[in-house]
């Protein structure tokens, strides 16, 4: 495939603001926006100068876990695991709603940890020049600690990057947004490891019925599932032994969301 101009043009700023840097350190978490930065740190920095830093922590689904493993296994990246503590952090697990501020919080502490064996390199992140027109406390956490962001910097949108990750044949360039599990629950329901597994194992059933891009929010006693709008036809032909399935996980009752899939619905409370 060819990229437009303007892509090409970006990349080529990219590939400058990688080589004026001494090193890097990106936030992985196996999504297409950190796996294009790590990508792009080994393509213009080399293998030395490239690390993946991933916390393998109860909020990460283990095949997101696993993926970003073998993700760094196909392009020969060095990658480093830690265990941030969120979960044990009160201003967190009470989920209020700039839970993620503190997620990224303990995540960036980890990470200058990190930066004390690498002298000179920098933290980079994810974040995409769309991301700033979004509700992301987490982007707060990242001017905090200095974290540096080469697609905002670049001005790379959402599309453009995906389009950047198919022309590199990256193996997640079209994988739906899988973001982190405690984002399923409520501001100001509690977040929990019991919920979260409940969620996980939830997903998982639906995942394994086919459906790829899905949520099953977690409202305490009760679950709701979100699949895509054109997969809501396709659901109702197994309705019952899928509900059966999930409301077996823990629920009192489980149901079936007939908006469909919105990512980040539950902040639209946060935006009113």
């Amino acid at each position: 495939m060819n990229l437009s101009i303007e892509i090409q043009t970006k990349l080529i700023a990219l590939e400058e603001w990688f080589q004026s840097m001494e090193g890097a350190i990106v936030a992985f978490s196996g999504g297409i926006d950190s796996s294009l930065v790590l990508f792009l740190a080994r393509k213009f920095q080399g293998k030395e100068k490239a690390i993946g830093v991933i916390s393998n922590s109860e909020s990460l689904k283990k095949k997101d876990f696993q993926l970003a493993k073998d993700f760094c296994d196909q392009f020969d990246i060095h990658l480093e695991i830690i265990k941030t503590e969120e979960l044990a952090d009160e201003r967190y697990n009470q989920n209020p709603v700039n839970r993620c501020f503190f997620c990224k919080e303990h995540l960036f502490h980890d990470l200058t940890e990190i930066c004390e064996k690498y002298p000179g390199y920098h933290v980079l992140s994810g974040t995409n020049f769309d991301d700033l027109g979004d509700y992301r406390p987490g982007i707060d956490a990242a001017k905090q600690y200095q974290v540096l962001s080469p697609m905002v910097d670049c001005q790379v949108s959402k599309e453009e990057l995906r389009e950047m990750a198919r022309y590199f044949e990256l193996p997640n360039w079209n994988k739906p947004a899988s973001p982190c599990l405690s984002s399923r629950i409520p501001y100001n329901h509690t977040v929990t490891k019991e919920k979260l597994k409940q969620i996980e194992a939830a997903e998982d059933i639906l995942n394994d019925y086919g459906f790829d891009d899905v949520r099953v929010r977690h409202y305490g006693t009760y679950g709701k599932i979100e699949v895509q709008r054109e997969d809501l036809q396709k659901l109702t032909l197994v309705r019952n032994e899928v509900l059966e399935k999930i409301t077996a996980l823990g629920f009192e009752h489980c149901e079936i969301d007939p908006e469909g899939l919105v990512s980040g619905k539950l902040n639209r409370v946060v935006k009113k």
